[in-house]
């Protein structure tokens, strides 16, 4: 398999992985349970995963200086806040409208990329990146059943996830991940991010035990806190190796791929609009390709 096809495939991994998180978030937050301590048994998950699979590979933590500076920074950027915003945001809006508000994702990393000279403009990718923000646009009119009363309030919050997401896939693409494979990067990232998140937890009075009453929203939790650790392993992996942007676009593979695990796992339907929305989206992906070299930090 070519280095490009290897990207897709990584690419529609991660998008169709990702995509289920959102009805599971939402069905994990049913219980009433606070951000934090959501976040908090996420992360132990994550751990857990990320640092079995790290010890059977024969890779623990690499306690360097630059090793901690990335875990800190993607822990912050790419869990803590942006996990926050998106279980308080969740419980309220629609899984629908979160997996397409998490399209957003690359109009924000496509510039970002821009500033930082780390990318050029191309007249090809920002035709794929308007057609499949034209796809979210669609979504989002009048028809798609979308619009809830009293709860746009929440979407600019849902919007601050995707923000992070792109900075954090920028500083990935630009930094590396110092001398760490994606599997370590990502186990230390979570476990820094579970030191960090622990004591906001215990101060906002969210810390609840998920095996006290384990039933639907607690396995849900569990699940997707599984598929959100290998799914992340794999972005950090891709981000480094192909450029931010093209990573980025498994944010419309999770808004594809959110569509149908909301319809399997919540009973969401969605008019006839959002069908030729999806179309728009999986044609952008397309017309974005990933840059020619890699890193050799990110192997």
């Amino acid at each position: 398999m070519t280095e490009g096809l290897r990207n897709v495939a990584v690419l529609v991994a991660l998008g169709l992985g990702w995509g289920s998180t959102q009805p599971l978030g939402k069905i994990a937050t049913t219980t009433g349970h606070g951000p934090f301590g959501l976040i908090f048994w996420q992360l132990v998950v994550c751990v857990l995963v990320l640092g079995g699979l790290s010890l059977w590979r024969g890779k623990g933590l690499v306690l360097t200086r630059p090793a901690l500076t990335f875990a800190v920074v993607v822990a912050v950027l790419g869990t803590l806040v942006p996990n926050a915003t998106f279980y308080i945001s969740v419980a309220r809006l629609p899984a629908g409208i979160m997996s397409i508000l998490i399209a957003a994702v690359p109009m924000l990393s496509f510039p970002i990329a821009l500033m930082l000279g780390m990318d050029r403009f191309s007249a090809l990718r920002l035709a794929g990146l308007s057609m499949g923000l034209g796809g979210v646009a669609l979504i989002a009119l009048p028809g798609a059943g979308l619009h809830v009363a009293g709860l746009s309030a929440f979407v600019p919050l849902a919007l601050v996830g995707p923000l992070f997401y792109a900075v954090e896939a920028n500083y990935v693409a630009r930094f590396g991940t110092a001398g760490m494979d994606a599997v370590q990067a990502m186990f230390m990232a979570s476990l820094v991010g579970l030191i960090l998140c622990l004591p906001l937890t215990l101060a906002a009075g969210q810390m609840f035990n998920p095996l006290a009453s384990f039933g639907r929203p607690e396995a849900a939790l569990l699940v997707s806190s599984v598929v959100h650790g290998l799914c992340y392993a794999g972005y950090v992996w891709l981000a480094a190796r192909a450029g931010a942007v093209f990573a980025a676009q498994c944010s419309y593979l999770v808004t594809v791929a959110g569509v149908f695990w909301a319809m399997a796992l919540l009973g969401e339907r969605l008019p006839p609009q959002v069908w030729v929305s999806l179309v728009l989206m999986l044609a952008g992906v397309a017309m974005v390709s990933p840059r020619g070299s890699g890193r050799a930090d990110a192997v």
